[in-house]
């Protein structure tokens, strides 16, 4: 009888062996790379919105959008043209501002199609202030007028503002421009007024005065501050029409009370004081 081992099937079992210590191969390697690269940008993006401008991050954007062949809006660097072009006053129609801001400035705004500013304007800007400046010496100097003691020429201050030239009438110590704390001008006060009326009057800017008080003791049942500022005011108003201003120049007549102080101390009587402003044309023109 034969063996039955000698019919049973052979089986050959194969083993294999995986090399490269059982990583399996090196795809997780490029995902991992991706991965890596991604954040990278995240962070450069993260740091770029950190350390850059507006009109740097604008002209990185252009850089890189596509639909832009030639950029021709910024730069976003800090060179000559401070992050613009030289087509920067150019009227785009992406945006029509004739500029990179939303709100430009006066020197970045679009200026019409030959992108400058007129001359006769900054000639006339010019000149205004000039002008201002040459009626502010005049009320320094009292207006010429030998009535005008220097002690009294201690009670103002004058200064040149976008605004226009703006006369400050204020409160020394034990000497006031109105009696005690009501709407009485002083003596002081009639002599100033007069002399600053006589030099606007051949001007025709329009003119502002306002009204400051300072702050009244808390105790106070109601604070008069409001009121007696905006009555001041007026006073000086009428002192000024009196005096020979035409009364349609009178543009704004405003009251403050005590909200902005001279003095830092609230209560110091250097805060008591107005304004006589001879408005520039244009702000004249718009109310401002």
């Amino acid at each position: 009888m034969s063996d039955p081992r000698a019919l049973a099937p052979i089986i050959i079992k194969r083993k294999k062996i995986v090399q490269g210590g059982g990583h399996h191969g090196g795809a997780w390697k490029v995902a991992y790379a991706d991965f890596v690269t991604a954040m990278m940008a995240f962070f450069m993006l993260m740091w770029l919105l950190n350390a850059t401008t507006e009109s740097q991050r604008k002209g990185i954007a252009d850089y890189f959008n596509p639909t832009i062949p030639v950029n021709r809006i910024s730069g976003g660097g800090e060179g000559m043209f401070g992050g613009s072009s030289v087509f920067a006053e150019d009227t785009l129609p992406q945006d029509g501002t004739g500029g990179m801001d939303d709100k430009p400035s006066a020197e970045k705004q679009s200026r019409g199609e030959s992108g400058v500013e007129s001359a006769t304007a900054d000639q006339e800007n010019m000149q205004e202030t000039q002008d201002l400046k040459d009626l502010q010496a005049a009320v320094t100097r009292g207006g010429g007028e030998s009535s005008i003691a220097d002690d009294v020429l201690e009670h103002i201050h004058t200064r040149v503002t976008d605004e226009g030239l703006i006369v400050e009438i204020f409160d020394l110590p034990g000497e006031p421009i109105f009696i005690g704390d009501g709407k009485q001008p002083s003596e002081i006060l009639d002599q100033l007024v007069a002399m600053i009326a006589r030099v606007f009057e051949p001007t025709r800017n329009k003119l502002a005065v306002n009204g400051f008080t300072r702050s009244f003791s808390i105790v106070l049942v109601t604070d008069p501050s409001w009121d007696l500022s905006t009555e001041r005011a007026h006073v000086v108003r009428r002192m000024l029409e009196t005096s020979g201003l035409d009364q349609t120049r009178m543009q704004r007549v405003a009251g403050w009370s005590d909200r902005k102080p001279a003095e830092p101390n609230p209560m110091s009587v250097r805060n008591n004081r107005l304004e006589i402003i001879l408005l520039r044309n244009d702000r004249a023109a718009t109310g401002k």
